[in-house]
């Protein structure tokens, strides 16, 4: 059977497999036709606003090696070289980036600071800015032939590595038309060029034979957006797809070194953790938050629902960093939980209801939502699961609507200091505040966070905001995660912790 067929066919199992899905999901891809050496990757987060840079999805273009950043930062959250050689801070206020000399855009442009700018300009300025450079005050301006400074309204002691955000990709000039997104075919600066895309199905990537960095080995790459995992799992299974990212723990065993496969999985600085609306009943109580954080086993999560391939988490930050905590969380007390619902007037004759909401897209969210729910209810507490697609939810979330939502969530994803975290999802205005958790006490442990240069003393604030938020139930940690990915046949391939990098120049396929 031709590889052309079998994907195909491998495309129509997809889709029954998640027309099937017990947990919801939807929207499999339908599969494109692949030519021979072409990488074939099954991608487990689709494109939801098509390939908008101001959204999430500019993390996919940024992992298909579409589009780069003026520097370029690791979960070690140290500052590296990108389309920027170097950076020197002007003021308190300003930087100045040197531009990596003799690099051109896709559409054969040469990378200028005026073109710097105006990428920069455009995603500082929309309706609602990446939380990278939300509320910042980002400006820029070329400041020579080689160079562009930019701003910010306030002192900013992290402002480059804001600038490795995958929201801050330089477009060519020719990407920005008035009144349109920016085009993202042909307009990056990555080793890859995207040349089809069928809305949130599929996707076609060539090589840009003019990448500054070096000739990619690969020539092509051919994506299926799949959302169900055991799709994934199938797709990889079948030898219709090279990679597939965020495999069912359950599937893991199988893809082994001696059945050919290149499974890994790393420790990342990623927590799932169990979200409450702190603006509404029943968790504006702390003590109905305190019942729920007695309830839950965390051990028994990481251990058991997930077969051991998680963490307990004790604290929103984790091993995977200096600052994290690796003590075991407390054991579950489901006595003491019962009781403090009593205090909060909930008992037989009040039983408590609530919604605990999750999403697909990670295997292992509805698995932890079924364990909590179960462990819930031992104490009394009726939780009735949704789960549906992240995407549509997220308004919903944001505004309130909703008792519980177990999310996933990497504290380094925007920009791989935790500070950026603190402030977007616990601070009273931070932008991604879904616990709508609001501390006078927390703004202010924090607040050093917008001067202070020194790493070290950055950690220590870390360590004491992740303890404050465990006194304050400001939801509950659940497990660290690892992110894990599986290739067959390809050599050069590697699992970011961060997940921001998978097609590089050295990815290539090594069978046919």
């Amino acid at each position: 059977m031709s590889r052309r067929v079998r994907f195909a066919r491998t495309a129509a199992a997809l889709a029954l497999v998640t027309l099937v899905a017990s947990c919801g999901s939807g929207g499999a891809a339908t599969g494109i036709p692949v030519a021979d050496g072409e990488l074939r990757l099954a991608a487990q987060f689709v494109p939801r606003s098509g390939y908008a840079m101001d959204t999430d999805d500019a993390y996919g273009l940024y992992q298909l090696g579409v589009t780069e950043t003026l520097v370029a930062a690791g979960s070690d959250g140290r500052v590296r070289p990108g389309l920027a050689t170097d950076w020197t801070p002007v003021d308190d206020r300003t930087w100045r980036f040197t531009l990596r000399p003799g690099v051109t855009f896709q559409d054969g442009t040469p990378l200028t600071p005026e073109a710097v700018a105006t990428a920069l300009g455009w995603v500082a300025g929309v309706a609602a800015p990446p939380r990278a450079v939300k509320g910042i005050g980002l400006t820029a301006a070329a400041d020579g032939t080689g160079a562009v400074r930019v701003s910010t309204a306030k002192p900013d002691p992290i402002l480059p590595l804001r600038l490795s955000s995958v929201n801050t990709a330089i477009l060519a000039p020719s990407a920005y038309e008035p009144g349109t997104p920016p085009s993202v075919r042909g307009t990056g600066t990555g080793p890859m060029r995207l040349v089809e895309a069928e809305g949130n199905r599929t996707a076609r990537l060539e090589r840009n034979d003019s990448y500054w960095g070096g000739r990619a080995q690969l020539a092509r790459v051919a994506v299926q957006y799949v959302t169900d995992p055991t799709a994934r799992a199938l797709a990889l299974r079948a030898g219709d797809v090279d990679i597939a990212q965020g495999l069912p723990e359950s599937s893991l065993l199988e893809f082994t070194g001696p059945n050919g496969y290149d499974n890994q999985t790393v420790p990342a600085p990623r927590t799932a953790s169990l979200l409450l609306n702190l603006s509404a009943k029943p968790f504006d109580d702390l003590r109905a938050r305190q019942a729920v954080a007695k309830a839950i086993d965390r051990t028994a999560l990481a251990e058991q629902a997930l077969a051991g391939s998680a963490t307990p988490a004790s604290e929103l930050f984790g091993g995977a960093v200096p600052f994290g905590s690796t003590d075991a969380p407390a054991p579950a007390d489901p006595a003491g939980a019962r009781a403090l619902l009593e205090q909060a007037g909930y008992g037989p004759q009040n039983p408590l209801r609530v919604r605990l909401a999750t999403y697909p897209n990670r295997a292992e969210l509805p698995t932890l939502a079924t364990a909590v729910q179960g462990m819930l209810r031992e104490v009394g507490i009726d939780a009735q699961i949704r789960v549906a697609e992240y995407a549509p939810q997220e308004a919903q979330i944001l505004a309130g609507d909703f008792d519980m939502f177990v999310l996933s969530r990497s504290y380094l994803t925007d920009v791989p200091d935790a500070g950026a975290t603190l402030s977007s999802d616990y601070s009273c205005a931070g932008s991604y505040n879904v616990n709508h958790y609001c501390s006078a006490e927390f703004d202010a442990l924090i607040g050093p966070l917008s001067t202070s240069t020194d790493p070290l003393a950055r950690q220590a604030i870390f360590r004491q905001a992740a303890r404050k938020l465990v006194d304050d139930v400001a939801g509950v940690p659940l497990i660290h995660s690892q992110e894990n990915g599986v290739a067959r046949g390809v050599s050069g391939y590697t699992v970011d912790p961060l997940g921001k990098r998978l097609v590089t120049t050295g990815l290539t396929r090594t069978s046919s």
